[in-house]
C-alpha cells in the first residue's frame, strides 16, 4: 500500500494534478441504468468517496431529493456544487466515510471500494452494513480484474467479493456488467446486495 493513500492530502493532490483516471466525465451506463429503474425519489441515498460525483449530479437532476455525497477531499464536493449550484450544501459531506453516522435506504458504489487498500475492505463492508436500514441496498460496480497491488485502484474478483459481502448481505445481483464503457468491458461486476 502506498503510504498516505487514505488521507485528504493524498486525494487533494490527485485532484490538483488531474490524476483522476477513474473519472469518465459522466455517469457510467451500469449505474445510469440502475438509477433509471428507481421510482421512489425520496430514497435516502449515499454516494461514498464520490470523486467528481457524476452519479450524484445525475440523480439530483432526475429529481431525487435525499442524496448525500461524502468525500475525504473537499475538492470534488466543490466541483459538484459548481456544476449543480442548487445541490443542497448540507448534503455535501466533507468527511472520512468511516466517520459518517447516518442511515440510508441505498448506497451507490462507483470506484470508492477500489480506492481503499484491500486491508480496509472488511471495514467497508461493516460500515455499509451499519449505515443501511434493514432491507437497504448496496448497489454499484466493482472491478473484476487484478489492477494494482501498491496504489489505487486495487482490483478484486467475484470469489473475493462473495467472501467479503455474503456473510452480511443477500445477493440480489452479482454478475459481469454487459454495458461497461469500452476500457472496462469484461472487467466490471454489477452488485445489488440487500442488508
Amino acid at each position: 500500500m502506498t503510504p498516505g493513500t487514505e488521507t485528504e492530502q493524498y486525494w487533494d493532490e490527485r485532484y490538483i494534478n488531474r490524476d483522476t483516471p477513474w473519472d469518465t466525465g459522466s455517469i457510467t451506463a451500469p449505474l445510469k441504468e440502475y438509477i433509471d429503474h428507481l421510482s421512489d425519489k425520496t430514497l435516502r441515498i449515499l454516494i461514498p468517496g464520490a470523486g467528481n460525483a457524476h452519479e450524484a449530479e445525475y440523480i439530483h437532476l432526475n429529481g431525487f431529493v435525499n442524496v448525500d455525497v461524502v468525500d475525504i477531499s473537499h475538492m470534488p464536493l466543490r466541483t459538484l456544487k459548481e456544476r449543480c449550484p442548487d445541490f443542497p450544501e448540507s448534503n455535501l459531506i466533507h468527511l472520512d466515510f468511516f466517520d459518517l453516522e447516518n442511515s440510508y435506504d441505498l448506497i451507490l458504489e462507483q470506484t470508492f471500494f477500489c480506492a481503499l487498500p484491500p486491508e480496509r475492505r472488511k471495514a467497508y463492508v461493516m460500515k455499509t452494513y451499519e449505515l443501511l436500514v434493514r432491507g437497504g441496498l448496496l448497489a454499484g460496480v466493482l472491478f473484476d480484474a487484478p489492477l494494482n497491488d501498491d496504489r489505487p485502484p486495487y482490483g478484486g474478483n467475484l470469489t473475493e467479493y462473495q467472501e467479503l459481502f455474503l456473510p452480511l448481505f443477500k445477493p440480489l445481483v452479482m454478475e459481469r456488467c454487459y454495458n461497461s464503457i469500452p476500457p472496462r468491458m469484461g472487467r466490471e461486476l454489477f452488485i445489488c446486495l440487500q442488508k
